[in-house]
């Protein structure tokens, strides 16, 4: 059974997968057989079209976690999509029924929704304006800003301890 939380993962990876690597961004998913482990990874078929629609998804995503782009510009990727109802001794859940090639695609931006409605303003950016990288917040307090603390808020902190002796020493 795949849970919320496995769903959060797989979003985070697929926006995490276009991460800055010595001050140049890297595409994870560019390289085909590399492109073809991660989606086989997480669920998918390793198609070409797969991927297509998984590289889409990311980049609006992207973009709308962002605030570049409107939560709107998501719908292209939801079109002809349904969802309907399977009973169970449990109870009610929800089937999304998409085209294979989109399944994967449609689930990460279903899974974007999720954590929206179910934790606001919790799916963001790094604070580090050099990293690509975004998190979920799971903190109690909701106050994380970096993707890693051990990597971003160490470069951070790191600079503003520097400003703050430079600062100090020009006065």
């Amino acid at each position: 059974m795949v849970t919320d939380r496995d769903q959060q993962d797989v979003l985070l990876e697929l926006l995490n997968s276009t991460p800055v690597v010595n001050g140049v961004v890297q595409d994870q998913l560019a390289d085909p057989q590399e492109a073809r482990s991660w989606q086989q990874a997480h669920g998918g078929n390793g198609s070409a079209n797969e991927l297509r629609s998984l590289v889409q998804a990311r980049d609006a995503l992207q973009n709308v976690v962002r605030g570049s782009r409107p939560a709107t510009s998501l719908a292209p990727l939801l079109k002809g999509v349904t969802s309907r109802p399977e009973f169970s001794p449990e109870g009610v859940s929800w089937a999304l029924e998409a085209p294979a090639e989109r399944q994967m695609a449609v689930e990460v931006v279903m899974a974007w929704s999720a954590v929206q409605q179910t934790m606001p303003g919790r799916l963001r950016s790094c604070a580090n304006p050099e990293c690509r990288l975004f998190l979920i917040d799971r903190s109690k307090t909701n106050k994380a800003r970096w993707c890693s603390m051990a990597v971003c808020g160490n470069r951070m902190k790191a600079r503003r301890h520097y400003q703050r002796i430079r600062d100090a020493a020009a006065e």
